[in-house]
């Protein structure tokens, strides 16, 4: 039964790879995201030496590798598992000999690494030589990166799960789905770091799993984490992911106890 999961991951692999041109425009995409940001915060320092505790270099490598990072982790599991909801077909779905919130997350594997290898690597290789991005040193820092990168996925996946299952509450959660997507990148630390929010809203969102999907790892990938330190933000992820397991499960028993079809 392991193998057949595995298999979920390959054939979403494959189904992506007939599509890899959107993927090409997508490396297009993600560079201009990073020059808009690149020349945003260049123009913010100014001669300034440091913001919110991140370097001028710091910062032009935090905002490169956190919006590629997001290349892997982001993917749309929230809408595929409300589409289902909505046509009926996860009636098929829940009376097949599988786990289907476990198969989604197969699909999500499958499409993040197509994701790796065809967007985030080349991207991130474009964003080198287009901006002076520094690379860490330390190979602590390249394993705990990649590390906390899957963690990163999982998270975001869940969140997204999350997000599709409360369909079978609400109907109709499109307004949900778009709120998720702007809270995950603005409070993720995707478009501004935690550390330039005010005060008290730092300090609420170090609570929260946001966090954990694009500040952290991009703190450990600019050196402003290191050593001990770095296993101590990827112990955060950990528990972050096991808390997640939680709503998920009680909202799949749930749901499967209220299943009814709206068409199909």
């Amino acid at each position: 039964m392991l193998g057949a999961y595995f298999d979920f991951i390959r054939i979403r692999f494959l189904t992506m790879l007939a599509y890899r041109i959107n993927y090409y425009s997508g490396i297009l995409i993600y560079t201009l995201n990073i020059g808009v940001n690149y020349f945003t915060w260049k123009a913010i320092y100014g001669n300034g030496e440091s913001l919110g505790g991140f370097t001028g270099a710091q910062m032009t490598t935090y905002v490169a590798v956190s919006w590629m990072a997001r290349a892997f982790y982001f993917n749309n599991l929230d809408r595929e598992i409300s589409t289902d909801i909505r046509d009926g077909s996860i009636a098929i779905q829940f009376i097949r000999p599988y786990n289907y919130v476990l198969v989604k997350m197969m699909q999500g594997l499958g499409e993040g690494l197509f994701r790796f290898m065809m967007l985030m690597i080349p991207g991130m290789v474009i964003a080198i030589l287009l901006f002076p991005v520094q690379l860490p040193t330390e190979p602590s820092a390249w394993i705990g990166f990649l590390v906390m990168l899957f963690f990163s996925f999982l998270i975001s996946s869940q969140i997204n799960i999350i997000t599709g299952l409360s369909a079978f509450f609400v109907e109709n959660n499109e307004g949900m789905m778009r709120m998720k997507r702007v809270i995950v990148d603005l409070f993720s630390g995707l478009i501004v770091p935690i550390t330039l929010f005010p005060g008290w809203l730092s300090s609420i969102l170090k609570v929260l799993p946001f966090q954990a999907i694009t500040y952290l790892p991009g703190s450990v990938f600019t050196g402003r984490v290191q050593g001990v330190g770095i296993w101590n933000v990827l112990g955060i992820q950990v528990i972050w992911f096991l808390v997640l397991l939680v709503p998920i499960v009680w909202l799949y028993h749930a749901a499967r106890q209220r299943l009814f079809v709206q068409g199909g």
